[in-house]
């Protein structure tokens, strides 16, 4: 796929990530595992201060997450545990410690002892895209999403793909980068880090549901606004994982946009490349219920 909008479905990718969504037993389902407070609309905002957002959402998004599943599901408890290893300042060099990386390789392993992941390596395999050997596997997602870069001008490596989608990153005390994962989004409120400011809808549609998995959210973090970002809600670390590392591996293209639908959802997955790692991923709510497009 090329850079740009691409304005039809790719069904082929539809058609494997519902298969995924299907089988995705670790998602969260709304109005049982969590509740959402949509609440009013973000009103339009320049990134930087976050004093300079109107607030539209004087309560947090959560109101709930089952914590006790958090915790006694493997992949999330491997996951959560990985959200505090990361100096969230692009500039700052990285130091990974051996316990971290351990962390790390405890992740992987639990996200591919999954029904999810073993879809998606047999995939990936059938493309000639991955080996079959399940180390090898590994090895190649440790690469694409664990394995420092620098992203700023500074001392060293001070990034990867992990930490810029999944933890959030800041930039020069100015722009929130990434931080696209329900779970970090949840936490950092709960620790009154994140403020949420209000949803921001798409065009021919007022307002979102509040049992919509995909959505699109406006909020703060350490002093500064992200006007716009993206996000699946409830979804398994896994199955986010599997979408964005298939996008980045089928394409070469520096910024890759593919149209999918997903249940009731026509989404756009876009993934920008850093060399051979994720740069960012994200999902763009199209549409839900197909009510747009007729």
């Amino acid at each position: 796929m090329s850079k740009g909008l691409s304005k039809t479905i790719n069904h082929d990718l539809s058609k494997l990530f519902n298969e995924l969504w299907d089988a995705d037993v670790n998602r969260f389902v709304p109005g049982k595992d969590y509740t959402i407070a949509l609440q009013g609309k973000a009103g339009f905002v320049q990134p930087g201060n976050s004093d300079a957002a109107r607030d539209g959402a004087s309560e947090p998004l959560f109101r709930n997450v089952n914590e006790e599943r958090l915790r006694n599901t493997k992949t999330y408890a491997a996951f959560v545990s990985l959200l505090d290893n990361y100096e969230t300042s692009t500039g700052v060099a990285e130091v990974v410690t051996p316990e971290e990386t351990a962390e790390n390789n405890c992740f992987l392993d639990a996200i591919l002892e999954t029904k999810v992941m073993k879809i998606v390596h047999q995939y990936l395999v059938n493309k000639n895209l991955s080996k079959s050997n399940l180390q090898d596997f590994k090895s190649q997602l440790y690469t694409i999403w664990f394995q420092l870069y620098t992203r700023a001008e500074g001392k060293g490596p001070d990034s990867c793909g992990f930490e810029h989608v999944f933890v959030g990153e800041t930039k020069q005390g100015q722009d929130i980068l990434g931080l696209h994962n329900w779970v970090q989004f949840y936490l950092q409120e709960k620790h009154n880090h994140i403020d949420y400011k209000g949803y921001v809808a798409r065009k021919k549609k007022s307002r979102p549901d509040e049992d919509d998995q995909v959505l699109t959210l406006q909020f703060s973090w350490k002093g500064l606004v992200k006007p716009m970002g993206g996000s699946f809600i409830g979804v398994s670390p896994e199955f986010e994982f599997a979408l964005y590392t298939i996008v980045f591996l089928q394409s070469g293209e520096h910024c890759t946009r593919e149209k999918v639908r997903i249940e009731e959802y026509d989404i756009q997955i876009v993934v920008y490349r850093h060399g051979q790692h994720i740069g960012t991923a994200y999902p763009v709510l199209l549409s839900s219920n197909n009510k747009d497009l007729y």
